[in-house]
This record gives C-alpha cells, structure tokens and sequence, in this order.
C-alpha cells in the first residue's frame, strides 16, 4: 500500500479528537474497575461503589464522565438509579483490552 493512499484513510480531526477523548476516559483506574463491574451485570451507586471501595460520591462522579463519553447508562428502578454498560461494543472494546492485558 502506498503512503499516500493511508494518508487518505486517516479519520478527520474531529474523529480523531473523539478517539482520543475515549482512551483518556478509558485510562483511569477507577473508571476502569467501575466498567470491570458493570461487564459482570447491572448495579445501583452503592453496589458499585461497595465493589470498587469508594464512596457513592466518587463513584457517582465517575459514572456521570462515562454517561458523557457514552459508556454507561441508567435507567430509574424506584428510587435507585441501575447502571449498565451502553451497548454490546463497550462490551466488545472493554473485553478486547483485558484480553490485550492479559496475554
């Protein structure tokens, strides 16, 4: 293949900016483990953040960054609030790393 012709492949900034904008918020180890927990099923605040021992607090703010970056979602079970991965390639993207990771 010619140079030229991967140079025209390359996605466009804003792509780009997006993409990078993923694997900072996939870089943070709190973040990480709040995925590694909703990849096992779906969880309120205080189970999440019993699992990755931090406060409600904390968690809750992590949650809100992956809610924005279109990781996680919610959905209002009384007066709980359940999260859950996005879609099946959070799923797909997050199993891919570990597995990346543990080769």
């Amino acid at each position: 293949m010619d140079i030229a012709d991967v140079k025209d492949k390359i996605p466009s900034s804003e792509v780009i900016d997006d993409l990078s904008e993923l694997f900072k918020i996939l870089g943070d180890p709190t973040r990480t483990k709040i995925l590694f927990v909703l990849e096992q099923g779906d969880f309120c605040v205080s189970d999440i953040s019993n699992a990755v021992s931090m406060t409600k607090y904390a968690v809750s703010h992590q949650l809100r960054l992956l809610k924005q970056a279109k990781l996680v979602k919610c959905r209002r079970d009384g007066k709980e609030m359940i999260y859950s991965l996005d879609d099946d390639h959070v799923s797909t993207l997050f199993e891919c790393a570990l597995a990346h990771v543990l080769e």
